[in-house]
């Protein structure tokens, strides 16, 4: 069990993510953290996938080394 040091230091680390953004429902969405940029991009075809199965069109994917996002999902409610 990682303790709270550990935890708040990891929120300050660099990883790789999936940034996926897409249409109605206008929303962006990350998948991660990844240890690398390859492994990122090998899991992304399964969360493409479950995206378009749940009705959404994918606009965008973008592969992104940051820090922790604060959300996993940004929905847009008022994007046109």
């Amino acid at each position: 069990m990682k303790t709270l040091i550990t935890q708040l230091f990891g929120l300050r680390q660099k990883s790789w993510w999936l940034e996926i953004a897409t249409g109605s429902p206008t929303c962006e969405y990350y998948f991660g953290p990844f240890s690398s940029e390859t492994e990122a991009v090998q899991k992304q075809p399964g969360y493409v996938e479950d995206i378009e199965q749940e009705g959404s069109e994918v606009l965008r994917i973008s592969v992104v080394h940051r820090q922790a996002p604060t959300q996993l999902t940004v929905e847009y409610p008022n994007a046109a």
